[in-house]
Parts: structure tokens; C-alpha cells; sequence
């Protein structure tokens, strides 16, 4: 198993970026058409609720098997979850995932213990899955697991006759804007 040497701001960073992939999710839930939530998709395919409820458990499931002494979020039932519960939810695992993050790339905040004052040496994706050293790939497959199902709920709002403004799916793109709203300001590089 390779180690890496983690850059002290990178733990910083992948905070700050985690909260600006969680802002996204916010905006997307806010802005939904209250009937899209549980509308039922043609075929096989998870309802906006399911996949959101899904992102979360996830996200629970990273804390439990990676960083447990952080707390892990409870579950959501996709079946029975609101826009409003999915909110609070993903609001609480974003937190943990941030903390998660921090002690795992070296965050000044992040905890003690470990190999340079970090708690957190493995990423656990799934329980069938190899666990991998903390670095970038970290937060790359955290941000991309969440991407991937953003799209999904854009194009399932859309073909539900849902669609969402085009300042919703434009304005998550907008990372200065996002960055801002978490409280994070941006510091060009010399």
C-alpha cells in the first residue's frame, strides 16, 4: 500500500470544497418543484428522493467506516424522507465528510492522533471495496459521487416535467458564489 505526503492546506481545501459540493445539493433541493420529489421515472430509476436519501447514507457510510469517532449521521428512509429532512441530513453528513476531510489531509483544525497529527490514514468507500491511503483521490471520488448524482436529478426533474431555472443549474457552477455563501474567501495564488 503507497502512503502520501499530504500538503498541510490541502486538508483546508477539501473542506472548503466538500461545503461548496454540499451547497449544490442544497440549491438543487431548494428550488425542486415540491411535486418532483416522489414523481415516479419511467423504468427501473430511483425517484429525486431516493437518490438524495442515497447520497446522504452514503456519505454516512464513509463516516462509519473510515472515521466512526466522529459520529456517524443517522440513516434516511427514502421512502418516507422530505426535501426539508433531506436538507438537515445532508447538511449534518456534510459536516462529518468536512471533518473527515480535515483529519485525513492534514486540515490545521483537523484532530490529533495519528501519523502527523491526523486520525484518519484510510479511505473506506464500501465495505466490498479495497480501503485506499487519504490524498486528493479522497475527495475527488467524494465530489464526483456526488456530481454524477446531481446530474441525475437535473435530467429526472427535467423529463418529469419538473425542469429547474436555468439560474439553479447555471448558479452551481458559480464556486466563487458558493465559496462565498460557506464563508470561505478565495486567495489568488503568487
Amino acid at each position: 500500500m503507497r502512503t502520501h505526503r499530504v500538503h498541510p492546506q490541502l486538508g483546508r481545501a477539501a473542506v472548503q470544497i466538500f461545503a461548496a459540493n454540499d451547497r449544490m445539493n442544497q440549491i438543487l433541493i431548494e428550488h425542486l418543484d415540491p411535486a418532483a420529489w416522489r414523481a415516479k421515472p419511467p423504468g427501473n430509476v430511483r425517484t429525486i428522493a431516493a437518490i438524495f436519501t442515497h447520497m446522504h447514507n452514503m456519505r454516512a457510510k464513509w463516516v462509519r467506516l473510515t472515521a466512526p469517532h466522529l459520529g456517524v449521521p443517522a440513516q434516511l428512509n427514502r421512502a418516507h424522507c422530505t426535501p426539508q429532512q433531506a436538507c438537515a441530513a445532508l447538511a449534518e453528513s456534510a459536516a462529518r465528510c468536512g471533518e473527515m476531510l480535515g483529519e485525513a489531509l492534514g486540515d490545521d483544525e483537523g484532530g490529533e492522533g495519528g501519523q502527523d497529527g491526523r486520525r484518519v490514514e484510510t479511505f473506506h468507500r464500501d465495505g466490498w471495496a479495497r480501503s485506499w491511503p487519504v490524498g486528493p483521490e479522497m475527495l475527488c471520488y467524494m465530489v464526483a459521487h456526488e456530481a454524477h448524482h446531481r446530474g441525475q436529478v437535473c435530467m429526472l426533474a427535467h423529463q418529469l416535467g419538473f425542469p429547474l431555472p436555468v439560474a439553479v443549474t447555471s448558479g452551481i457552477w458559480n464556486w466563487e458564489k458558493l465559496w462565498k455563501e460557506n464563508g470561505t474567501r478565495l486567495e489568488a495564488s503568487s
